[in-house]
Formats: C-alpha cells, structure tokens, sequence
C-alpha cells in the first residue's frame, strides 16, 4: 500500500514538474479561445466562413473520385467579387492541406509561386555556386494534370434595421489537356443582423 502511494505521489510531482510554468505577458483582457467555435463578432466574411467552405469543399471534392491516384493539381487564386476585403488564399491554403493530409492529390506550385521555383532552378544551374551532384534539372517539374479554380461573391440587402450577406463560394477543377471541368461545386452562406 505505502509503496503504491509513493508511485503516486512520485508520479504527480514528476507531472506538475513538467507543467509549463512560463509567465505570461500580455493584458488581462485577452485569452485563447476555441479556433473551431462559431465567430458571429459580425455579419463580415470571418474563420467560421473560411472553415465551413474548406470543409465542404474539400469532402465533395475527396467524394468525387476525381482525384483518383493522387494527381498534381495546380491551384489558381479565387477571384473576390465582394465588396469586402477577404483573403481567398486562405481559403485555397486550408482546401490543400485537408486534402495533401488525407492523401487524395499532389501540388504543382501555384500561379504565384510558380516564379520563385524557376528563380530556384535558374539560381542552381547558372550562378556555379553549387556542387553539381546536387543541382537540381531544369525541366522534371512534373505538370499539374488538373487547375482548381474559383471565387466568392456576395449580394448584400439593409433596411433601417435589417443586413443580410449572402455569400457563394464556387469553385471547379479544370483538366488542363482537354479544358473540360471534371467537378464543380458551391457552397451558400447567409448571415442577417438586426440593429
């Protein structure tokens, strides 16, 4: 019995030794709070937004059976037709990474970063400040067979005490050979307040 109490009584010293005792800096009025809870601090585009178009936008396009075998997808920036400011690479940012984790498809360097890879492989092969074992070829890039492409508009209504957003979220995967669209979808958000 006394040497199952010492186990114990080793065991929580051993844990409350382990605690993160740092300070905390900071004001009194700000804390963590739940990045999955529901944001209603306005009727703007806000994370619950960006997480529920993520979300169904992801598992529609994993339920396709489109992207059978993993194939390179190029990602191409939403268009923002709102009148509100909103970083659609975000949006795009979260829809890769759900599906790169669950394994359904590879990336090919988006529109934008695609210059800085060439930067790369001319910065490897042209300024002869490498070890030529390690140099990179130019011209394995593998190519994107699909492009992912999309965007977000909004129609807004007010009254003296009334605002209505209605946001849609569209987004469609092009095969880049044939231009055909092999899977489209959207997702409608509606957010009123009440003054």
């Amino acid at each position: 019995m006394f040497a199952r109490f010492s186990f114990l009584a080793i065991a929580a010293l051993l844990a409350s030794g382990c605690a993160n005792n740092s300070p905390v800096l900071g004001g009194k009025n700000i804390g963590y709070g739940d990045s999955k809870a529901v944001e209603l601090v306005t009727n703007e585009f806000g994370s619950t937004d960006l997480q529920m178009i993520a979300e169904s936008m992801t598992r529609s396009l994993a339920q396709s059976g489109i992207l059978q075998g993993r194939p390179v997808v190029q990602v191409y920036d939403v268009k923002n037709k709102t009148s509100e400011y909103i970083d659609t690479r975000e949006i795009t940012t979260s829809i890769k990474t759900q599906l790169m984790k669950s394994g359904t498809a590879r990336f090919a360097s988006d529109n934008t970063a695609m210059q800085s890879q060439v930067d790369q492989l001319k910065l490897q092969n042209q300024s002869g400040l490498y070890k030529k074992g390690t140099v990179a070829k130019t011209g394995n890039m593998i190519a994107a067979k699909y492009r992912l492409e999309g965007s977000i508009s909004s129609i807004v209504k007010r009254s003296s005490d009334y605002k209505d957003v209605f946001y849609k979220f569209s987004l469609q995967l092009i095969d880049v050979e044939s231009g055909l669209a092999e899977w489209m979808d959207e997702k409608e958000i509606r957010k009123t307040t009440e003054r």
